[in-house]
């Protein structure tokens, strides 16, 4: 995009991609969602039954449409390809799941987001450096690359799959990525990030909402591993971004909760024998749905707006840290 700005066109082209993405979600999406898989409902989560032969793995159509956005849209350097290639592989990999008929085991699929979320530090590594703003106190600490490499995997790994996990109620997933991704891009105007990498927040934003359409309760379709592991690894890659990767802890903070304690759940009684949380069901959207008696919408709502206000909150301690 930088060429557009140039010649003073940028903005325009800018506005238009983004009513590209919006607008070719909703086409690509109503042309194809009944070609793709059927849902077969779960016996483990509530209601699980109610999603059971409705199209999944619509992630296949707003994750190609965002990658096509950008690649027309945006001024694409070597970095920001591979993160819109990885990406990409982390939806393929998640829709050959969906598609399968015999789900893949989680090993299998653990291992394939470890070597996504290898390639991702390796090549954050290669174009930024290895220092971390402790951004709400103005610290800055530089890593040794290898440490930095390593938290980089983890944050990687941790966000596909509470982010995966996270996916269960209609809209719910789907909207709270917005509000992360929302919160990274106002931080980042703060912190001068890459406008380019900016943009593409954006895009990747509209093509979710442009799905969402189609996911409000009571859905027509859902995104599956899909959508929802690659929104995790593009969440992580914004985190990094802004220089200050670990507020991915507050501007992720209800995804991390939401999927993260069932993740540490069967983490510790499959690895150690330790039952913790006997009384909460995870997801904790099951749990508020069953035990609290949430409605779907409820849930979507509550959980939203709890993010919204410690993103708000976020925002703020940081602009107070910039002033000051």
């Amino acid at each position: 995009m930088i060429h557009y700005l140039i010649d003073g066109s940028g903005p325009l082209m800018a506005f238009a991609g983004i009513l590209f993405a919006f607008g070719f979600t909703c086409l690509m999406t109503t042309k194809f969602a009944g070609r793709l898989p059927r849902d077969m409902g779960r016996d483990f989560a509530v209601d699980g039954k109610l999603s059971a032969g409705k199209p999944r793995g619509a992630g296949l159509i707003f994750i190609l449409v965002f990658a096509i956005s950008a690649l027309l849209f945006s001024d694409i350097n070597l970095e920001l390809f591979i993160y819109l290639a990885m990406v990409v592989v982390e939806m393929l990999t998640g829709y050959l799941d969906d598609a399968s008929d015999k789900p893949w085991g989680e090993y299998k699929k653990g291992f394939l987001d470890f070597l996504v979320a290898v390639i991702i530090a390796v090549t954050f590594l290669k174009f930024n450096s290895s220092s971390i703003e402790l951004a709400t106190i103005g610290i800055t600490v530089t890593l040794p690359p290898v440490v930095f490499g390593i938290l980089a995997v983890i944050l990687v790994w941790v966000s596909i799959n509470v982010t995966n996990c996270s996916d269960g109620v209609d809209g719910l997933s789907g909207t709270l990525t917005i509000v992360s991704l929302m919160s990274v891009y106002v931080i980042g105007q703060i912190k001068n990030m890459d406008p380019e990498f900016s943009y593409t927040i954006l895009l990747f934003v509209v093509c979710v909402l442009g799905y969402l359409w189609y996911n409000a309760s009571p859905s027509i379709l859902m995104m599956g591993d899909a959508g929802s592991r690659a929104m995790g690894i593009f969440i992580a890659i914004a985190a990094m971004k802004t220089g200050s990767p670990f507020l991915y802890l507050l501007l992720a903070a209800v995804l991390l909760l939401d999927g993260g304690l069932g993740l540490v759940k069967v983490f510790l009684l499959r690895f150690f024998k330790i039952h913790v949380l006997k009384n909460i069901r995870t997801p904790l959207h099951d749990h508020v749905r069953k035990v609290l008696g949430w409605s779907n919408t409820q849930t979507v709502f509550r959980f939203t707006i709890i993010q919204i206000v410690i993103s708000v909150a976020t925002v703020y301690l940081l602009m107070m840290s910039v002033i000051h």
